[in-house]
């Protein structure tokens, strides 16, 4: 007998912050809340710079242009 599994590609609709977290809402209802400390250039930055990101790749990545980061969501679930 064979099974498939069927793999979808996580991919983000929102992103917001708190005071030491980052958090990214995924297409499928789940949310991902991560340590700032763990992207030294986003606790660094001030609040409108962590509020000038975009969803590139159709979701499959975040990327604030002004702090040269980018950030997969594919590596916020590992």
């Amino acid at each position: 007998m064979s099974t498939s599994v069927k793999h979808t590609i996580a991919k983000a609709s929102d992103v917001w912050f708190s005071d030491r977290k980052l958090f990214v809402r995924l297409y499928d209802g789940r949310e991902i809340g991560v340590p700032l400390e763990w992207f030294p250039k986003l606790r660094d930055a001030g609040e409108a710079e962590l509020r000038n990101w975009r969803i590139i790749g159709g979701g499959i990545g975040i990327h604030w242009e002004s702090l040269d980061e980018d950030i997969s969501v594919e590596g916020l679930l590992k």
